[in-house]
C-alpha cells in the first residue's frame, strides 16, 4: 500500500473508532509493520492532523476532525450500493473486501436516511458468483499493472499445453466465470488473453516496462475494429 494511501486508512480507522486504537490493530489492519503505523502517525500529527495516544495505549481522533462530507442523492447511493455487490461476483478476494470498507466509510459519513440505503438489502446483484483463481493472485495482477512490472506465468492453453510466459499485464476483464488478464506477450510478441483459470503458477518479474503501458493499452484498444475484446470465456474444464 503506497504511503498516502496509507495515511488516508489511518485516519478513517481512527475517525470512526470510540476508544484508542493500538498501532498494533492499525497494522493489522493494513497489513504493515507497527514501525511503519509510527512513523505514519507522527508524520499525521506534523501534519496537524488531532491523533492523540501513544506506544502501548492506543491512538485515537480527537473531536472536531473530518474529512470532506461525502453528498450523495438517493440514486447515486443505490448506484454504489449496486456496484458494490457487483464485485462480490468477481473472484478478487482483495477488491470484495474493499467494497466491504467502502460501505463502512460510506455509512459513517452520509446522513441517517441516505444511510438506511445501505442497509435495506432493496438491491441485489444476482447470478453465478467466479470462484477466486487457484494459480492467480488478481490483487496481484492489479498492482502489476499499476506498477507496469512484468509477471512470469505458467500457463495451460484450451489445448492443456503448458507454456512459460512472460507477459507485460495492462488489463483485467471480470466475467461470471473467470477473469481475463490482458497483456502483452513476450513470447508472442502480440497481445493476448490469458484466464485467470487457467493460470498454474504467478509471480513478478524483476522487469518492467514503465512508461509504456498507456502506448499498449491504446494498441489493445486500437485493435477492436478488426478484433472485438474478449467475449464472456466458455466454462473451465480443468
Amino acid at each position: 500500500m503506497r504511503k498516502a494511501s496509507r495515511l488516508f486508512e489511518i485516519i478513517q480507522i481512527l475517525r470512526l473508532a470510540t476508544r484508542p486504537v493500538t498501532a498494533a490493530t492499525i497494522a493489522g489492519t493494513l497489513e504493515v509493520t507497527v514501525r511503519s503505523i509510527y512513523r505514519d502517525i507522527a508524520a499525521l500529527q506534523g501534519m496537524r492532523v488531532p491523533i492523540e495516544g501513544g506506544r502501548g495505549i492506543g491512538y485515537i481522533m480527537r473531536p472536531g476532525f473530518d474529512l470532506p462530507p461525502l453528498m450523495f442523492s438517493i440514486e447515486e447511493t443505490e448506484a454504489i450500493v449496486l456496484s458494490l455487490a457487483l464485485l462480490e461476483r468477481t473472484g478478487d478476494d482483495e477488491l470484495k473486501e474493499a467494497a466491504r470498507r467502502v460501505n463502512q466509510k460510506i455509512a459513517g459519513a452520509i446522513p441517517a436516511p441516505l444511510r438506511q440505503t445501505l442497509h435495506s438489502k432493496a438491491l441485489h446483484a444476482w447470478g453465478t458468483i467466479a470462484p477466486s483463481p487457484l494459480g492467480l493472485d488478481l490483487a496481484l495482477v492489479r498492482r502489476a499493472i499499476r506498477d507496469e512490472q512484468k509477471l512470469m506465468l505458467d500457463y495451460r492453453d484450451e489445448a492443456g499445453r503448458a507454456t512459460q510466459r512472460t507477459i507485460q499485464p495492462l488489463a483485467l476483464i471480470y466475467y461470471s466465470a473467470t477473469a481475463v488478464v490482458v497483456a502483452w506477450c513476450d513470447l508472442r510478441q502480440a497481445m493476448r488473453n490469458f484466464r485467470a483459470d487457467r493460470v498454474e503458477n504467478c509471480g513478478l518479474s524483476a522487469d518492467y516496462f514503465r512508461g509504456e503501458g498507456d502506448g499498449l493499452r491504446d494498441l489493445w484498444i486500437s485493435g477492436w475494429r478488426t478484433s472485438p475484446p474478449p467475449g464472456p470465456p466458455p466454462s473451465s474444464t480443468r
